[in-house]
């Protein structure tokens, strides 16, 4: 007996396929069957009416910590609080402890993420042993089976040889790398973005050529190799700028941008509050404002959470001791609706788009469209529902967020990950 469920009367919108109308959504036996009015029966039947009924979510950049620190995350918690987000398929970054750095380890990832039974997990291996940017990590394995991109994340890969030989390496499996640029001969000890706030603070700044100035590296070197390159959490109109002209040059680059990079500025970092500590930090308002007008000139092509769960316990050391990161994957729709759908930035079928089709074309993966006979992942959005952030409520094992009470508009109702609800309210 087939399997089959019917979405009905929402507002599908379906960017790679140039879809945006109310219409029906039907899964049989995991795949998509047909999109349009639908009038058969099915076994089980969603109505969608007022609502929006897109592809799965996909967050391209996720730290699930596991292994090593599952008591800050584990993949099964991690999955648990992507399906509760809307994302039926994640990225895991590789800087574990240890690394994923062999296709063991890779393998080891896939099979956590099939035991937990929420949302498709993929990962990405690390560039160097150890990520210690100095030897090569096991690419071609790891490529086999099935890493779907390389990062060294947390760190840039430093020694220009090593990420020249490291591209022309990716090109034979046609696979993607992915840099955290950050050069350390600026970056130094720094806590925060660079500038008048990080002198008043007394802290340690990361100058803005830190970013800057290994994004352009890397840019010749992509000119060498015409490797697939993706730049992680952009947060410089320097990089901006950097970017689009690569991109004019029609060079093969994409980059990614988080929400605490549209939303919150070093003036956050004021009461020494450790929440705001990340990396790459944040930076002013004309930073932002320039990253908008990226996202709004179609130049960015994902958005990702950079998911960076973290003990309570770490957080609350002192600012200059505190680990990096924001545990946001719960609120990233959300987040993104208030920076960039409620100032009229970009439209929901935009916003969409960089949340599925086009981060699935960095990593090379078949999803992110609702075209017939694709795998039956679908998120259900409720785009009028109001509330405020709640950590309390997160699945995530880590609370280290600062956008707890803040009123936000935009939420999943459901998420179906191979016509299996997996998730809803």
């Amino acid at each position: 007996m087939k399997n089959e469920l019917l979405i009905k009367n929402g507002r599908v919108i379906d960017p790679a396929n140039g879809i945006d109308k109310k219409c029906d959504v039907l899964i049989v036996d995991e795949k998509i069957a047909a999109i349009g009015r639908i009038e058969k029966q099915a076994e089980k039947v969603i109505d969608a009416a007022g609502k929006l009924v897109v592809p799965g979510l996909l967050d391209i950049h996720v730290h699930f910590r596991e292994p090593g620190d599952e008591e800050e995350e584990t993949i099964a918690s991690g999955s648990a609080a992507a399906v509760a987000a809307g994302f039926t398929s994640v990225v895991c970054m590789p800087n574990t402890n240890p690394p994923v750095q062999n296709e063991t380890d890779v393998e080891y990832i896939h099979r956590k993420g099939r035991q937990a039974r929420k949302t498709h997990i993929y990962t990405m291996g690390a560039i160097t042993k150890n990520r210690e940017g100095i030897e090569l990590a096991e690419m071609g394995f790891m490529a086999e089976a099935g890493a779907v991109g390389f990062t060294d994340d947390g760190g840039g890969v430093q020694d220009p040889a090593v990420m020249l030989k490291a591209m022309k390496y990716a090109t034979m499996f046609d696979v993607v790398i992915s840099q955290h640029c950050q050069d350390n001969a600026f970056a130094g000890k720094g806590v925060m973005n660079s500038g008048y706030y990080s002198t008043i603070l007394g802290l340690p700044g990361i100058d803005k050529l830190a970013e800057e100035a290994m994004l352009w590296r890397d840019i010749q070197l992509v000119k060498k190799t015409n490797v697939r390159y993706h730049v992680q959490h952009i947060s410089t109109a320097g990089s901006v700028e950097l970017i689009r002209k690569a991109k004019k040059d029609s060079l093969p680059i994409t980059c990614e941008v988080a929400p605490h990079h549209l939303l919150l500025t070093e003036k956050n970092c004021g009461e020494y509050d450790t929440r705001y500590k990340v990396n790459p930090p944040l930076r002013t308002q004309k930073d932002i404002d320039a990253i908008k007008e990226a996202i709004a000139d179609g130049i960015v092509d994902a958005l990702a959470s950079d998911h960076a769960p973290h003990l309570q316990s770490e957080k609350e050391l002192e600012f200059l001791s505190a680990p990096f990161g924001i545990a946001s994957l719960e609120c990233a729709l959300a987040l993104y609706v208030k920076a960039l759908i409620e100032p009229g930035i970009i439209d929901w079928p935009q916003l969409i788009e960089l949340m599925t089709s086009r981060p699935a074309k960095i990593i090379g993966i078949d999803k992110g469209t609702l075209g017939l006979g694709r795998q039956g992942d679908v998120t259900i959005i409720d785009p009028e529902a109001e509330y405020k952030i709640d950590i309390n409520n997160f699945r995530s094992k880590s609370r280290n967020c600062p956008y707890n009470g803040w009123p936000v508009k935009g939420k999943v109702v459901k998420t179906i990950v191979g016509g299996e609800i997996r998730f809803e309210v």
